[in-house]
C-alpha cells in the first residue's frame, strides 16, 4: 500500500494544470486496474480526466479524486516521504491514501458485481465538470462511500455544510485623485460598504435559519494607479450553509444589494455550489459502519460535522445515502503539515471492504 501511495504522491496533479491531471489519471487507471482487474473508462470533460469502473449494475458508488491543491514542482520542497510511521507528501491525505486505501479494499472482495468506483480530477476546484457525472453515477446507486480524509481522529464525516461562491463587482468612474476627486465615483469605497455588509447579512441569516452559516470575504481588489479614483473593485465571497433553507437565503440577501451612491453600479456573480450534506443522509450508512467496526475489532467509530465541502455534498444532494470522511487518517490538508498515520490504512481499508460487502 505504501508503494501504491508513493507511486500516486510522486505523480503531481494540480488541478489547473489539465496536462498533469491527465497524467496523474493514467497512473490511477493503471493502479485501479491490478487491483481491480478491469479497465476503467477514461472520460474527459472540459479538458479534465476523469474515471470509472462500473462493475454489473451499480448499487454501491465509491467516490474520489486524484486532483490536488499543490502546484507542480511541490515534490521538490515536499517531497514524499515515510517516517516514523508518518507519510508526507503533496496529496498523501487529501486524498491520495484514501484511493489506496480504496483500490486494497476492493481487491479483497470475492465479487465486485454491483460496484461502481468514480475517481474525478476537479474536485478541489469545485468539480465544474464532473457534477453531473456524479449526481448522474449517484441517482442510479443506493449508497455512496466518500474516500476523502476521515475527520480528527478519524471521525468518519456524517455532515458537512453547502458551499455558495460569490463575486461582487463594483463599476464606479475614474478620476484625477488629486486634481478633482469629487468627479469620481470610488469604486473601492463603494466596494467597502458592501464588504461591512456581509456580517448583518451572516446574522440575518442565523437568525432566520439558524446558527451556522458563515459568509466570508476572500479576495478582494480594486485600482489601476496610487493616483486615480477606482473605477472598478472586485470582491470574492466564501459561503458556508448548514441547511438548503440558509443557503436559498444567503442567495436573495446577497443579490438583493443596491449600490449606495447613486452613480455606482453593482455586478453580482456566482451562486450556490454544493448543497448541504444533511445528516440525515448518512445516519443510516454510519450506524452500519459503526456495527461492522464493533464486530471486527475496529472501532469504535466516531462521526463529526464538518465546514468543508466534498462530492459528497452532490450524492446525498440527489438523494443517495452517502457516508464521507472513509478514507485516510492523518490531517493538514492543504498545509504544509499534510500527512497520513500509515498505521491506520490497513484497518481503515478492511474496514471499507467489510461495508461494501454488507451493502452488496
Amino acid at each position: 500500500m505504501l508503494d501504491d501511495l508513493e507511486e500516486l504522491v510522486s505523480c503531481e496533479s494540480y488541478s489547473a494544470d489539465h496536462a498533469a491531471v491527465a497524467r496523474s489519471a493514467a497512473v490511477v487507471a493503471e493502479q485501479g486496474s491490478r487491483l481491480l482487474g478491469a479497465r476503467p473508462q477514461t472520460l474527459v470533460t472540459g479538458g479534465v480526466t476523469h474515471l470509472r469502473w462500473s462493475f454489473g449494475t451499480p448499487r454501491v458508488l465509491l467516490l474520489g479524486h486524484h486532483d490536488t491543491v499543490w502546484p507542480i514542482g511541490t515534490l521538490k520542497t515536499h517531497p514524499f516521504s515515510v517516517r516514523d510511521g508518518v507519510a508526507r507528501g503533496p496529496g498523501v491525505f487529501d486524498m491520495k491514501a484514501g484511493l489506496v486505501q480504496m483500490f486494497h479494499a476492493l481487491s479483497l472482495l470475492p465479487s465486485l458485481d454491483g460496484v461502481c468506483v468514480l475517481v474525478t480530477g476537479d474536485e478541489e476546484v469545485g468539480s465544474d465538470t464532473s457534477r453531473g457525472l456524479i449526481e448522474e453515477t449517484a441517482r442510479a446507486c443506493r449508497a455512496a462511500l466518500v474516500l476523502e480524509a476521515s475527520a480528527t481522529g478519524g471521525a468518519l464525516k456524517t455532515a458537512r455544510k453547502g458551499v455558495s461562491h460569490y463575486d461582487i463587482t463594483v463599476h464606479g468612474r475614474a478620476a484625477h485623485s488629486g486634481l478633482d476627486p469629487e468627479k469620481g465615483v470610488n469604486a473601492a469605497t463603494e466596494l467597502a460598504h458592501h464588504l461591512l455588509a456581509l456580517r448583518d447579512i451572516t446574522d440575518t441569516v442565523n437568525a432566520r435559519t439558524g446558527p451556522g452559516t458563515t459568509i466570508t470575504p476572500t479576495v478582494m481588489s480594486a485600482g489601476t494607479t496610487t493616483n486615480t479614483v477606482p473605477a472598478q473593485a472586485r470582491l470574492s465571497i466564501d459561503a458556508r450553509v448548514p441547511t438548503p433553507a440558509a443557503q436559498t437565503a444567503v442567495d436573495d440577501l446577497l443579490k438583493g444589494l443596491v449600490p449606495h451612491h447613486p452613480e455606482a453600479r453593482l455586478e453580482i456573480g456566482g451562486g450556490p455550489n454544493r448543497p448541504p450534506l444533511d445528516a440525515e443522509a448518512s445516519q443510516s450508512l454510519f450506524a452500519l459502519a459503526a456495527d461492522i467496526a464493533g464486530r471486527t475489532g475496529l472501532g469504535p467509530l466516531q462521526q463529526t460535522a464538518v465546514g468543508g465541502a466534498s462530492d459528497g455534498n452532490y450524492t446525498a444532494g440527489v438523494g443517495c445515502p452517502t457516508l464521507d470522511g472513509l478514507g485516510a487518517v492523518g490531517d493538514g490538508a492543504h498545509a504544509d503539515h499534510e500527512h497520513v498515520i500509515t498505521a491506520d490504512m490497513p484497518p481503515r481499508t478492511q474496514l471499507l471492504a467489510h461495508l461494501v460487502g454488507a451493502l452488496l
